[in-house]
């Protein structure tokens, strides 16, 4: 008997009570973030959404829409939360409202707004700050854990400061984990790993990033347990990426860390179910899910190899944005009441 799964199932949820459950999925890893970096990103967070909801009702207004049905869907403050994670703790004011700007007006509702955008908003805030304003955005602050006695991550009133009035404070900066291994110039692993306070003063992925990433994979598996998105995306990045970084992995000083490194530091498990997760920009069978986050852990470890940007979830996500309507063509599941999927171009036999 051929079975086959009724197109008249549905969420009893709202969209503004699934994104509400993603802003809620993110409070581990941003919790892991100012306990190992400072209130930065807690800072980041608070403005780029207050921001983004701004923007958003700007725009509504504009095109003559209803303003609070539209805040209500809570696309917008999805979008700022996720711009807010994805930047450097302690940026400057300006430079998370021009992100939040380019998200929200450019990548967003220039294309009609919600539903229609064909790349990740969020991401491409982040893509187009880190190009115009390369400095602020690789500034990152340094973890508690590889500060030396007697010094202290940054004040609530000192990281005011730097951000509303450019202030700035002496020897908050530091490497990334990613950065440390991309920037290696002849060491074996294991010897850069005991040199560099970032990362022997880590588990196995840098001091903080390691936790942070836990965070985010806490939140990203309720999620998953709460049916906001299949599986299928995250796992197949997770397992491309792990799997790739095996290949490659020999502790040489030519090596790009080890798979444990590319899993648990940088912005991977925000990445894998936060950003490759988007409904709108991504591939919308499982198969073709499958397909999207091997293509993305693919790039993500093609770029952190070899490219000039040691932590590039955002390129390789835009990328595949990209690729997401091929992928579709390709991957169609099979209509309901035929026995053979169709092309989406193909024309119905007429009988």
């Amino acid at each position: 008997m051929l079975r086959v799964t009724s197109p008249h199932t549905h969420s009893t949820r709202s969209t503004g009570q699934l994104m509400r459950l993603v802003v809620f999925a993110t409070l581990p890893g941003l919790a892991a973030l100012t306990l190992a970096f400072g209130w930065g990103s807690l800072f980041n967070v608070v403005l780029a959404s207050a921001s983004a909801l701004l923007f958003e009702a700007l725009i509504m207004k504009l095109r003559g829409r209803p303003v609070a049905f539209y805040l209500r869907d809570c696309t917008a403050l999805v979008t700022g939360v996720l711009l807010g994670l994805a930047l450097p703790p302690y940026c400057p004011w300006w430079l998370v409202v021009t992100g939040s700007a380019v998200s929200i007006i450019l990548a967003k509702q220039l294309y009609g707004g919600m539903g229609y955008n064909p790349f990740n908003p969020a991401m491409v805030g982040y893509v187009v700050l880190l190009i115009s304003f390369p400095v602020e955005m690789t500034q990152w602050a340094a973890p508690a854990s590889t500060l030396a006695e007697g010094q202290s991550l940054v004040g609530l009133v000192e990281g005011l400061k730097q951000i509303w009035l450019g202030v700035p404070v002496d020897g908050y900066t530091a490497a990334t984990p990613l950065d440390v291994v991309k920037q290696n110039s002849g060491l074996l692993l294991d010897d850069l790993y005991a040199s560099d306070p970032t990362l022997s003063n880590g588990l196995w992925a840098g001091a903080g990033w390691e936790w942070v990433n836990l965070g985010f994979l806490l939140g990203g598996l309720f999620l998953l347990y709460q049916r906001v998105f299949t599986w299928h995306a995250p796992v197949s990045m997770l397992v491309t990426l792990a799997v790739v970084s095996v290949f490659f992995y020999d502790g040489s000083a030519q090596s790009q860390g080890s798979p444990l490194l590319h899993l648990f530091s940088g912005a991977t498990m925000l990445g894998a179910f936060f950003i490759l997760t988007d409904p709108v920009s991504s591939a919308v069978s499982n198969r073709g899910r499958l397909v999207y986050g091997a293509l993305v852990g693919l790039l993500l470890y093609v770029m952190r190899a070899w490219s000039n940007y040691p932590d590039a979830v955002a390129f390789a996500v835009l990328l595949a944005n990209f690729a997401a309507p091929f992928i579709d063509y390709y991957t169609l599941p099979r209509t309901y009441g035929h026995k053979q999927p169709r092309r989406a171009t193909e024309k119905r036999e007429e009988h």
